[in-house]
């Protein structure tokens, strides 16, 4: 038998001691520290309820919050003893107050479980992370909307199946980027909505017998209301796993962006010019700029799509009510939260600084018959049907392919020659400003639309 801990929890019930690699295998201290102010901030309400409804005195709760300030100063100064003998980041915090102040430390508990302890420091935590990762995707979006008004006439293609399309101007791009990015407000908004319940009082999965005012602790915490089931309260992690599912999509959206960072920044491309802070160089090839952020980025994504499926299947065969099993949440979790901050902090400092190679993306736009469409549109407003409309344009497309002309260089005569409904005002039609400002109404790639939508934008975040 290995070197067992002769401390255990709730050692009256057992009659040996836990196995030392036991001991460390289950411990969960070195991760859930991070949870330790939280876990003060919960300890602080429930002695206040505890004091309200006669379990406390005023005396004992007073000296409970003294010793938990000290406790909370000890750990910012990074002075606390964390120890693994005592599992957790609740029974070191509550070990500790009981060395400070005595049996009102023990009394702490009343009322209360390590199961709806742990939930609620959990969700304490995951409402101050999203009301942070709110802040940073908020400050990024600002950085996109100042960007895009910057670049709202710079003309650039536009790629479906990544070949040239019809051409769109740099800021109308960006704001596409924009939108992703409201969408995943939403849903860390939405979300906040669920992890705002309060489960403690649950205790361990029965509620407890205790007169507890659970209203008055979820108002001293900032709950929107108490948990409704006690099993359920203790069991639940839908909040955590739906968190890291918008945080997927937040990596995925992220990922993308940065594809397309990597595929501009490069010689192929050279739409764009990253900031030389956010890039390195080759150990052998100096000419090398490596984009070396939004790579980062990109393989970041699939970190957090990762956690999403381990708290997936972590959950997914679980009986009511709290498993050991649980204790596996946190990780995932963290490095969630850790990620998404990380990540758009990178993208909300880099991207002010990006430059656009206006003349080499107005050049790209003119390969790959950007404006073909707009031919088609032209046609059908002379009275054409689409269909024969796309077929006039294909077989222009294929002279111009074959003369290695783009279809605003061929001359009005062979223009003509597809159909006779074209006059003079078709070069209008067929240059890349026209194709561009024609797009007037509401989410085109008009210029003055472009910056409409940008000062909307521009409100709705103030």
């Amino acid at each position: 038998m290995t070197t067992a801990n002769q401390d255990k929890l709730s050692s009256a019930r057992f009659s040996e001691a836990t196995d030392a690699f036991v001991e460390v295998f289950t411990a969960s201290v070195d991760f859930d520290q991070r949870m330790a102010q939280q876990d003060i901030q919960g300890s602080v309400a429930h002695a206040s309820m505890l004091c309200k409804i006669g379990i406390l005195t005023e005396k004992e709760r007073d000296a409970i919050f003294q010793g938990l300030q000290k406790i909370s100063e000890e750990i910012e100064r990074g002075e606390f003893a964390w120890s693994i003998k005592q599992e957790d980041v609740h029974m070191n915090i509550e070990a500790r107050l009981t060395d400070l102040i005595g049996m009102a430390g023990k009394k702490l508990h009343t009322g209360r479980s390590r199961n709806d302890q742990v939930a609620t420091d959990i969700r304490l935590y995951m409402r101050a992370e999203i009301n942070a990762i709110i802040a940073v995707i908020t400050r990024l979006q600002s950085a996109l909307l100042d960007l895009s008004e910057r670049e709202a006439d710079t003309i650039m293609p536009g790629f479906t199946h990544l070949q040239v399309a019809q051409p769109v101007t740099f800021g109308h791009h960006l704001m596409a980027w924009f939108e992703m990015l409201v969408r995943d407000k939403q849903r860390l908004e939405d979300c906040l909505k669920r992890v705002n319940i309060m489960p403690l009082g649950a205790a361990a999965l029965a509620g407890t017998s205790y007169p507890i005012d659970r209203e008055m602790t979820a108002e001293l915490l900032g709950f929107s209301r108490p948990s409704a089931n006690s099993l359920d309260s203790v069991s639940d992690r839908d909040f955590a796993i739906e968190f890291t599912a918008a945080g997927s999509i937040i990596m995925m959206h992220l990922s993308r962006f940065s594809e397309e960072l990597v595929l501009w920044a490069s010689a192929q491309f050279a739409f764009i010019e990253l900031p030389d802070a956010f890039c390195t160089g080759s150990s052998i090839m100096p000419q090398k700029k490596n984009p070396d952020v939004p790579e980062l980025v990109r393989g970041k994504s699939g970190r957090v799509t990762g956690h999403l499926v381990s708290l997936l299947m972590l959950m997914k065969s679980q009986p009511l009510a709290y498993n050991k099993d649980n204790q596996e949440d946190k990780e995932p979790l963290f490095d969630t939260a850790d990620t998404l901050n990380n990540c758009l902090r990178a993208f909300a400092d880099m991207v002010p600084h990006i430059t656009a190679k206006r003349e080499n993306m107005l050049n790209a736009a003119k390969k790959g018959f950007a404006t073909a469409t707009d031919l088609a549109d032209y046609l059908v407003r002379k009275g054409m049907a689409f269909r024969d409309a796309h077929e006039v344009v294909g077989l222009a497309v294929r002279l111009g392919l074959d003369s290695e002309r783009d279809l605003s260089e061929l001359s009005l005569t062979e223009l003509q020659g597809f159909s006779e409904m074209i006059d003079e005002d078709i070069f209008d039609v067929l240059s890349l400003q026209g194709s561009v400002f024609a797009r007037r109404h509401i989410g085109g790639t008009a210029p003055d639309t472009v910056r409409a939508a940008i000062q909307t934008a521009r409100s709705a975040l103030s």
